[in-house]
Order: C-alpha cells, then structure tokens, then sequence
C-alpha cells in the first residue's frame, strides 16, 4: 500500500514528529510512505533534524508554507505531479495548510485520471482555526473550504480527540459523522526518564535551589499560546520561579512585558531545546494558557515526564485532565491536572498555587498522567491505529 503524506512545514511542534514517525514506520513489507513538506518560514525553528534522524527523507516543496499565498498554485501543482509520479492508494494530510493544497491536488488528479477513482483520501486535524486565530469574516471563509473539502475531497476525517470531534463536527458543522476517527496523538514514551543527575544538572544551569517551585511552560510563542496570562500569573505566584521554553515572533515582545512586570529575575526565556525530555525532569510543574488547542503535545509530554499540569479548558486538554474530582472557587482538581475554565489570573494563579502546596497531590497527579499517557499515547499505538484506518478504506487486510 503506497502513502504520500503531506504536511505544511516541519517546523518545531507536535505534528512535525507525528508525520516523521508515521513515514518511519510506516515503511515495511505493507506499505511504503513518502512525506512531501513545504518550508519553516523567518520566525520559526526547523525540525527537519527530526526527520533526519528518523532517516526521512522528505520531498520538500518551497513554495508551501504556513500562510496563504499566489505561490499556493505552484504547491498545488508540484503536489500533483508528485502524486501522478508516485501513484499513492492513499494521501494523507496534515494540518490546515497542507490540507487544503493536498486535498484540492488529489480531487483535480481524480477528476483528470482515468483509473484513480481508488484513490483514498484522508485529512487529520491537528488542532483548528475556527475560534480564537481570526476575525469573523476570514475564520467563516476557512469554515466554508472545510465543508467544500470534507464534502467532495476526503474519505476519512480523523481528529485526535474527542472534544476535537465535537467542535470540528457538532459545533462547525464540518463533514459528515461516518467520515470521523478519533485517533490520538502517539509520542516515544521510553524517552521520558528521571534521573536526579540530570535534574540537578538542568536547575543548575538556571539556578533553581532544590527548595524552589520551578513552573515552565513548553510551546511555540505565538498569540493563541495566551503567554501574557501565564507572565501576569508569575507576577502574582511571588515565591515562584518560571521558565519559558520554546521560540517565535512574540519573544521580545514577551520579554519587555515580563520587564514591565518587574518578574525578569524570576522568568527564564530559554528558547527552543533539543534535549526537551532533560527539561520537562528538572520542572516541577507545567502550565499552559492557551486560547486553543487540539491535544497539546506538551501536556502529554510533561505526563509521560511524571509531571503535573494545569492548564486553561480548551479543545482536546478536556481529554486529557479527565473527570472532575473536586470543584474549586476559579479551578477544578481532575483525575490527572488542574484545569481553569474561566482564564482569569485569580483563577489561574489559585489553581498553581494550590497545586504547589499540594505535594501529595503533585505525586497523585503526575503518577496517574503517567499511567494514562502509557496506555492511551504511545507511538507504537498511534502507528497501528493509522494502519488500521489505511486498511479499512483501502479493503486490504495485512498479509
């Protein structure tokens, strides 16, 4: 079974991984995978090095990246000429970009090919843009390409849980209910080890006591991230230390309003990491704000390291927090974090600070998210689960 995936850029994020991983594998005596990528523009950091070291080798294409573009018409037709090349049974896109250009060159090659009507087409939704990225107008716009594409160019529609599916298909109104598979995200959980040497080692180089909370946030800075709400936190959390690790347009800017602040002697701007694993072990605890989210990779990650987490309640982070256990005045205690459902600083900062007093609860949560991402994330389940859709669409069962 031939595959051609295709993602907008490999820039530093969870679907880069996921796409390298899935070409990786993905490549045995039952299938064989190609992965077309396009560019990481100014402002955001490569991770090709992924997909070297993973010894994927992918077709990249300069002309696609992120943003809307004339230059989307060239994408679209070296994508086509790749697929009437490599004559895949199934192409599978990745994020908003890559599925828009993938899926409309796949629809021309269908309508233009005699013999190609079976071609499978599938599309995965690693988070979405229909709230909290654009105005009324343009996010109606994107709404509106999803329909059209769901409608006349896609077979299969996965989302990577379920709170994704219902806002993608209950709330928007995008695709029909027969066209959906919850497929979680997978990571490489062996990677995630402590050790006191090397949490020392980390606090060290940030010098962080023994004695000290430390609090970081993991991501890309970027407006849906919500960064100033996690810096207007820090500057309510006094007896705290806080570490920023991740890159992107906002950084200066980030840095001058914790200045503003008067925290910069409490928050750390480490930039991006590529011993990330090293760094979820010397944390104590790990946050996120964001606005949006489809499963964020860095909750998953802080759980695998052993690492409690409170986030603001958007998109997949329902998933993976889990049933409430306890209600609070601005916070809720879930079976594996803290969520905040009304993103105010009191909130948010009643929810850490009550999670930093808590040090059996710390241990509760971080074993019980340990437990779950072991069970419900790991890669070699992600890999079956996607050869499972590509069997079932293609009527091939394994040899």
């Amino acid at each position: 079974m031939k595959i051609l995936r295709i993602i907008a850029r490999l820039n530093v994020g969870g679907p880069a991984r996921h796409v390298v991983w899935l070409t990786e594998k993905l490549n045995d005596e039952e299938f064989e995978s190609i992965l077309i990528a396009g560019t990481v523009p100014k402002g955001e950091e490569s991770m090709n090095y992924v997909a070297a070291d993973h010894g994927v080798t992918p077709v990249f294409i300069e002309e696609m990246s992120r943003e809307l573009s004339p230059k989307d018409a060239i994408s679209l037709i070296k994508i086509f000429r790749e697929i009437r090349r490599f004559k895949p049974d199934i192409i599978h896109t990745h994020t908003a970009k890559a599925g828009t250009v993938g899926r409309t060159a796949a629809l021309l090659y269908k309508l233009v090919t005699p013999g190609a009507g079976k071609l499978r087409v599938v599309h995965t939704f690693h988070g979405h843009v229909f709230h909290s990225y654009y105005g009324k107008f343009k996010t109606g716009i994107f709404i509106a390409i999803e329909k059209f594409l769901a409608r006349f160019a896609t077979d299969k529609i996965i989302t990577i849980s379920p709170q994704q599916l219902n806002e993608i298909h209950n709330e928007v109104g995008i695709g029909r209910s027969d066209q959906f598979e919850v497929v979680p995200l997978g990571i490489d959980v062996t990677v995630f080890q402590q050790t006191d040497e090397i949490r020392s080692g980390i606090r060290d180089e940030l010098g962080i006591s023994d004695g000290d909370v430390l609090v970081g946030f993991v991501g890309r800075l970027t407006e849906i991230k919500d960064i100033s709400l996690y810096l207007k936190v820090a500057a309510e959390a006094h007896d705290m230390r806080f570490v920023i690790v991740g890159d992107g347009h906002l950084r200066g800017k980030l840095e001058d309003e914790a200045a503003e602040l008067g925290i910069e002697d409490r928050v750390t701007f480490l930039g991006n990491r590529t011993d990330i694993e090293n760094i979820y072990s010397a944390l104590d605890i790990v946050a996120l704000t964001s606005f949006n989210e489809g499963t964020p990779l860095s909750l998953i990650e802080a759980m695998a390291a052993r690492r409690p987490v409170i986030s603001t309640v958007v998109g997949g982070v329902r998933d993976l927090l889990g049933d409430i256990i306890e209600e609070n005045d601005g916070f809720r205690v879930c079976e594996r974090g803290i969520g905040i459902p009304d993103r105010s600083v009191s909130s948010y900062t009643k929810g850490l600070l009550y999670l930093a007093e808590n040090g059996r609860l710390r241990k509760s949560l971080a074993a019980k998210g340990r437990a779950f991402v072991e069970t419900e994330y790991s890669k070699d389940r992600l890999v079956d689960d996607i050869a499972k859709v590509y069997r079932s669409l293609t009527g091939k069962t394994r040899a």
